[in-house]
């Protein structure tokens, strides 16, 4: 991994929590808040390019905007507002769980080069895990800090890591 070949992918950071199972996702997102912090930090200190990947939220709209303004509620602020994409960076919408089905993501990525990423953010079981299993099978090479991803559920988590580490080849290791 290098700076120049690297990207790091932000998974539905901007998320109103308001489903079943969202508190508990809430809480284990406020865990990692810190680390994706970090991330950040990282990425635009090593002009790393910054993509987030979302949910559309029925908007259909690529407008980053759009989508704060609709998730932003008493739950999801604080971390919308620590972690919100600038000017700067890549805003993709998705229809489903991974970054890479019907989104132009692997296009933009090999446009900028890129062949290692760099995954974090929400839900670490179902759309981390959809996406990392679409970049190994493009052939990127995956980082995945085990410390900055998060699930519902702490146990359905670790599990994610484990596939992703022994079946993806990815690095797991924690910021």
């Amino acid at each position: 991994m290098t700076p120049e070949n690297t990207a790091l992918i932000f998974i539905d950071v901007i998320n109103d929590f308001n489903f079943d199972g969202g508190d508990d996702l809430l809480a284990n997102t406020k865990d990692i808040l810190p680390n994706l912090i970090k991330l950040r930090e990282f990425a635009k200190e090593k002009s790393i390019p910054i993509i987030y990947v979302n949910d559309h939220y029925g908007l259909w709209q690529a407008d980053f905007r759009e989508i704060i303004n609709h998730c932003r509620n008493e739950k999801s602020k604080e971390i919308i507002d620590k972690i919100k994409p600038d000017n700067k960076d890549y805003f993709l919408i998705k229809p489903q769980h991974s970054a890479f089905f019907q989104v132009p993501l692997h296009a933009l990525l090999t446009d900028m080069k890129r062949t290692h990423l760099i995954l974090a953010g929400i839900a670490g079981d179902i759309c981390i895990l959809f996406t990392a299993k679409d970049a190994y099978m493009y052939k990127f090479s995956l980082s995945i800090p085990n410390n900055s991803i998060a699930s519902e559920g702490i146990d359905n988590n670790n599990y994610a890591l484990y596939l992703m580490e022994s079946v993806m080849d990815a690095d797991v290791s924690p910021i």
